[in-house]
């Protein structure tokens, strides 16, 4: 048998025509899709011609649409794992396949570590680790019986720098860009386990983060590329990497962060 030269593009690594970013006939499964980042999420795979299953604890007065069609609902707390397995199983059970997970639902409120009660602390650990590891899970057992996969695991900067305020959030988001990295090894190649580490997002609860308009401006004014980000930022990372022309991108996180922030030593040494 012929040795494969590695300068050779591999024959299976997928489309890479100018149709590559279609979605069309795929099918997807956003958690947390009913609001925020992962509604955006949901309305602009089904404008790329996905089939989408979201899911959250309570079902929206008006489910995410896009391209003339809807997505699929199940109501699901994905911190438990049976309800979150049931969430992917639902969308085999409804289109025959998945071929995309994203693993979007998370966040905290802010709290004092030296106060966060046991319960608490827990409860946002399950929703940003051990939650998208569940899905993953069972993800990974469909994509390995069927053709293969992608998982996205949403991340975030507070995984990589201090999160005061918010430490039992920014210790999940580095155990699941980790985490992105250890399945990435264990189901290659069949299934491409990728991560977005998110930097600061606007969405229509900017103010419970940021303040208000003013505290968002000088918020963004921290940030070099002189704005906040937005949902699209993510939805269109999202759209690359679970396309054919990100097949050689699995265990690894792109940045989404606008450059990032400066570092604070910048401004106080020139008396800012």
């Amino acid at each position: 048998m012929q040795d494969h030269d590695p300068t050779t593009p591999d024959p299976h690594a997928g489309d890479t025509s100018d149709d590559a970013l279609d979605h069309t006939g795929r099918v997807v499964v956003v958690t947390g899709g009913t609001k925020g980042i992962g509604r955006v999420l949901v309305e602009r795979f089904l404008g790329w011609g996905a089939e989408v299953v979201t899911c959250g604890r309570t079902e929206p007065d008006r489910l995410p649409s896009a391209g003339g069609r809807t997505a699929s609902f199940v109501a699901a707390d994905v911190r438990d794992p049976e309800q979150a397995a049931a969430v992917v199983d639902a969308a085999v059970e409804r289109h025959g396949t998945v071929d995309v997970v994203i693993n979007n639902a998370g966040g905290a409120p802010e709290a004092d570590a030296a106060t966060a009660s046991p319960r608490f602390s827990e409860s946002i650990v399950r929703l940003n680790l051990l939650a998208p590891l569940h899905v993953a899970q069972r993800a990974n057992h469909h994509m390995q019986a069927g053709a293969g996969g992608v998982i996205v695991n949403i991340a975030s900067v507070s995984g990589t720098r201090p999160s005061p305020g918010t430490a039992a959030y920014g210790a999940a988001k580095a155990g699941l860009i980790n985490l992105t990295e250890s399945l990435a090894v264990e189901w290659a190649p069949k299934v491409r386990v990728v991560g977005i580490v998110a930097g600061l997002i606007a969405t229509e609860q900017a103010e419970l983060h940021y303040g208000d308009a003013d505290a968002q401006a000088r918020v963004a004014s921290t940030v070099p590329a002189g704005r906040l980000g937005t949902p699209e930022d993510l939805a269109q990372a999202c759209r690359w990497l679970t396309s054919p022309l990100a097949s050689y991108v699995s265990g690894s996180s792109v940045w989404v962060h606008g450059a990032g922030e400066r570092p604070a030593f910048l401004a106080a040494a020139r008396g800012e």
